[in-house]
């Protein structure tokens, strides 16, 4: 540290916190450790009676820590991603669009353990609003290395993006309710408005729907019917157990259908199917989402909209978190729910 006069000051990096005390008005910090003085300043800083300072040197190989916050937000930032200019020391990134929020978690996790940089983020593979707070960065220390930083650069370039916002697709859907007592009008259909509503929710519509009974060869020639209309995504409701009269998970695989998995380790949620016809998605939806809040079909739901193939690892990966916790108030998708391993 060196003391310069006020005056000549402007660029230089504060080396402590500067208090102000203006009676009956202010007291406390002025002026941060770490602020780089600007030409404003000086007049302020002269009026609490500071015409010399204390100022940090900052060496040729080192970066004060706007600078790394900047490169590390400049660089980790993929397509719908924005971040701010840095304020003592951090950036933080938001979404620039409604989407699908990616984050690549070994590079993260690489990137915090070069040391002295925080680097904290939400979870990703969940629905995210546009302006939505994603995370944060910056460096621990008010001056860093620049040879770490350009690591920190090399890194997020070459496995990069380390956060990225992907557009959800407008699918066409095809929806077969089934139930006998449906069907024949004995009941009104309870469970098509839940998966329209949430369908909804990613800018799409149901653009097929239909009813059949608990048959079989009614289901099949049902799945099939809306493939060969167009179908980009294939939602088939109830009938779903193990029970001798639920005949959609035996309809599905009849439809010659490549089974991903019949069963998730997700409460509520557990009897889904998932399947694909072709390139096709096709779910089989157990009872539970029509009365549910928030089951496995809404953790499936944003990646199948954002044009990802589902395969069974990433099911398999819901173990770990897979218990909805039921909370009176729900607060999903900023929850542990469906976060996984």
């Amino acid at each position: 540290m060196k003391v310069v006069k006020t005056e000549d000051a402007v660029g230089l990096v504060l080396a402590h916190d500067i208090t102000a005390i203006i009676p009956g008005e202010f007291k406390g910090v002025a002026f941060k450790k770490g602020h780089i003085i600007q030409e404003d300043d000086v007049e302020t800083l002269l009026r609490i009676g500071k015409e010399h300072i204390y100022i940090m040197e900052i060496k040729e190989n080192q970066l004060h820590e706007d600078q790394g916050a900047i490169i590390l937000a400049q660089y980790s930032c993929g397509r719908g991603v924005y971040f701010t200019e840095p304020s003592e020391g951090k950036s933080n990134i938001f979404a620039s669009k409604k989407g699908l929020l990616k984050i690549n978690k070994d590079l993260l996790y690489q990137i915090n353990e070069l040391g002295e940089i925080c680097f904290a983020t939400i979870h990703g593979d969940n629905k995210i609003e546009k302006d939505q707070l994603i995370g944060g960065c910056r460096v621990i220390p008010l001056v860093i290395a620049k040879e770490k930083m350009e690591k920190a650069k090399e890194m997020l370039l070459k496995g990069g993006p380390l956060i990225e916002v992907k557009d959800f697709q407008d699918l066409k859907v095809g929806l077969v309710i089934t139930g006998s007592e449906v069907f024949k009008g004995r009941i009104k259909d309870r469970f098509g408005p839940v998966i329209e509503r949430k369908i909804k929710a990613f800018d799409s519509k149901v653009t097929m729907k239909t009813i059949v009974p608990d048959e079989l060869e009614y289901i099949k020639n049902a799945i099939l019917d809306f493939k060969d209309k167009g179908a980009q995504l294939i939602i088939v409701t109830g009938g779903m157990s193990v029970d001798p009269d639920d005949k959609t998970p035996g309809a599905i695989k009849e439809t010659g259908a490549d089974i991903i998995t019949y069963g998730t380790p997700v409460l509520p949620g557990s009897m889904l199917m998932m399947a694909y016809l072709d390139d096709v998605p096709v779910l089989g939806l157990p009872g539970c989402v029509m009365f549910s809040h928030t089951t496995v079909f809404d953790l499936l739901l944003p990646r199948i909209f954002a044009g990802e193939k589902i395969n069974r690892k990433d099911i398999l990966g819901f173990c770990y978190g897979g218990q909805c916790l039921k909370c009176s108030v729900c607060n999903f998708p900023n929850c542990h729910f469906g976060k996984g391993m």
